[in-house]
């Protein structure tokens, strides 16, 4: 019985995790050989015709663009200001704190409340964005209703939403540097901005790497902002994978075809991780 005893405590785990991710897995993959409009009680095989659908599709191919637009822009415009406003956040201060406490704050908010606040500070006839626009004498813009503008508008709001949980993770890598080196660094002559290039850019890596694949998951699973702001508009300018999954599966009930691109998100993220591994891991250093 002791010899069980280890399995039993993490046996309720395990069915949690097999229940709500490896379950679902293995049914999205096996639907998304099959067609499905969530009522019918049959499931034909139909082999990969969901795949060369998804394939021929023009909006597929345009929510691919304009997902890899947004996370080639989002992602190192997230990380490069989390670093430098870190950066400017190190030192234990009461002002330090309470900057911290509010910069973190967006990121444990509910996506649809920041969306709706926003959706309301970007409209074009009573938004806070236009109004101060027009208090410079500067014309009012169509923020959502732009096709340029309204990815920028997304890119914006993502980005204020998930840069305070970076840089309180930034803090605690920038935390974890000698000052030893820095002190030496400072005997040596070196200016601030060079110490910050020398030193603390490449040992903040690991932190760097970590965040770099986290918000890469993130930014290719973007949906509440979208949904809620732009619904993937206008004229499909701001339609990521995620919005077009959802509109193949559940506003056009093509289970079969929906499950064939839940499933490509997959593997492209997993080979994303891999490839971040392979490539980019090797170049990061965990010692001083």
């Amino acid at each position: 019985m002791p010899r069980l005893t280890p399995y039993l405590l993490v046996a309720p785990l395990i069915a949690f995790i097999a229940v709500f991710t490896y379950i679902p897995i293995v049914t999205s993959l096996d639907l998304s050989f099959r067609e499905w409009d969530f009522l019918s009680p049959e499931k034909p095989w139909v082999g990969l015709a969901n795949y060369r659908q998804l394939f021929a599709s023009h909006s597929f191919w345009q929510a691919v663009w304009v997902t890899a637009v947004f996370v080639v822009i989002s992602v190192p415009i997230r990380l490069g200001l989390a670093l430098a406003v870190a950066n400017l956040l190190l030192r234990e201060t009461r002002g330090s704190r309470i900057l911290r406490a509010a910069l973190f704050l967006p990121s444990v908010t509910s996506t649809v409340s920041i969306a709706v606040v926003f959706s309301w500070v970007f409209a074009t006839d009573v938004g806070l964005a236009n109004a101060a626009l027009e208090a410079v004498g500067l014309p009012r813009l169509r923020w959502l209703q732009d096709p340029t503008l309204a990815l920028a508008v997304i890119i914006i709001v993502n980005t204020w939403k998930q840069l305070g949980y970076d840089i309180i993770i930034y803090i605690a890598g920038l935390q974890a540097i000698p000052t030893e080196l820095y002190d030496a660094a400072s005997v040596d002559g070196g200016r601030r901005f060079h110490v910050f290039r020398r030193v603390t850019v490449p040992l903040v890596m690991p932190t760097t790497y970590f965040l770099l694949v986290v918000s890469v998951i993130e930014a290719f699973q973007i949906f509440a902002i979208v949904d809620v702001m732009t619904h993937g508009g206008p004229a499909g300018a701001t339609n990521m994978l995620v919005v077009e999954l959802y509109k193949i599966g559940f506003s056009l009930f093509d289970i079969g075809q929906g499950s064939a691109l839940a499933v490509l998100l997959f593997v492209l993220l997993v080979a994303l991780a891999i490839f971040k591994a392979r490539v980019l891991g090797r170049r990061v250093h965990y010692e001083a």
